[in-house]
């Protein structure tokens, strides 16, 4: 096995988070040991409301884990976030429907500060990625 494979992307060890609500504390992850190697294609599958959901946003840095250890891509989940190591979808639409395809998609990039040369670069880029040229100025 060479070391590239044998790389854990996400490496978990007895994770855990706990809500504290005012019917008490929610138990939403228990002692989840997970690695996710490079390479490796994975899916959360479980009944509604077992975590799945909370899990990816503990990777993603959107929320805080209260017990146990992870790492993303070899550090921790702000600082894979901050670094922009990774990706995120939204399991909801995130568009806004008073922006433009190309306004939506500029959107993160104006607040990271690019500029407007770099954003329409960008911009072009990503619609022909996903094969929608000519459809930037449509409304989601």
């Amino acid at each position: 096995m060479n070391q590239a494979s044998s790389y854990s992307v996400v490496s978990a060890r007895k994770l855990g988070l706990t809500f504290e609500t005012g019917d008490g504390p929610v138990h939403a992850l228990s002692n989840v040991d997970l690695d996710v190697k490079k390479g490796d294609f994975v899916s959360f599958i479980g009944p509604s409301g077992c975590g799945k959901t909370t899990f990816l946003r503990v990777i993603a840095d959107l929320e805080k884990h209260t017990s146990g250890e992870i790492t993303v891509n070899g550090t921790t989940p702000e600082n894979a976030r901050k670094d922009r190591s990774y990706g995120y979808v939204f399991q909801a639409a995130a568009l806004y429907p008073w922006r433009s395809i190309e306004k939506n998609i500029a959107l993160p990039l104006e607040i990271m500060g690019y500029s407007k040369a770099e954003q329409h670069e960008r911009i072009d880029r990503t619609l022909d990625l996903v094969n929608l040229n000519g459809f930037g100025k449509k409304y989601p």
